[in-house]
């Protein structure tokens, strides 16, 4: 009984789901399998998909997450720019993160997570401040590491999508907990692409040496 329970609440938010929705939906599935490919065109579906969510999240009046969809706007323009426009960014490709890249990293998660934990803690009523702060405060440095074309990206994102699922499901957001989940399996993917890449590189300098 609890399995067709499940299965009708999905049928509805599918019935119920907008066309803003669906476009950002499937503009963020592309993007992150452009993303996976090491496709600077991942930007170009990535902000689609960005300015989308951000008008649904308006008219459901969820404005901290307005907020943290500001930061990927920014996150994904500096990153097309730094893919295309840094004609030295462009030809360092795919690299793994530095100790210095490292202490970054840490310092956006330490402050994100802080920021945001007082925000929801304070000035809203959310009922998993923690649970929330953490998924956001992850996915900040993870988007950080993909403008910059690190490897490890992908290790942020999938710790923000790993504790993302049964977030959305703990808030009845199904939908959202099965596209997270098929989000964490291309990031997967995505690595392991990544180091291919890499791996190719890496072969191709010592040829050239």
């Amino acid at each position: 009984m609890e399995m067709i329970a499940l299965w009708k609440d999905l049928y509805q938010q599918i019935v119920q789901t907008s066309f803003l929705q669906w476009l950002g939906v499937t503009a963020g599935v592309t993007q992150v399998m452009l993303s996976k490919n090491n496709k600077v065109s991942n930007y170009l579906f990535g902000i689609v998909s960005i300015v989308a969510t951000m008008i649904v999240l308006y008219e459901a009046k969820l404005y901290a997450e307005i907020a943290l969809n500001m930061y990927y706007l920014v996150m994904s323009i500096y990153g097309w720019w730094y893919w295309t426009a840094n004609r030295t960014a462009s030809q360092k490709a795919i690299s793994s993160c530095t100790q210095q890249d490292w202490m970054v990293v840490l310092a956006i998660v330490a402050i994100a997570f802080a920021t945001f934990y007082c925000v929801l803690t304070h000035l809203t009523d959310s009922d998993v401040p923690v649970w929330d702060a953490w998924v956001s405060a992850t996915a900040w440095a993870g988007m950080w590491l993909l403008a910059k074309r690190k490897i490890e990206n992908w290790i942020l994102l999938n710790i923000s999508n790993l504790f993302a699922i049964p977030l959305y499901y703990h808030k009845g957001l199904l939908l959202y907990a099965i596209l997270t989940s098929y989000l964490f399996i291309i990031a997967f993917l995505g690595y392991f692409n990544w180091r291919r890449l890499m791996n190719i590189k890496t072969k191709l300098g010592y040829a050239n040496e």
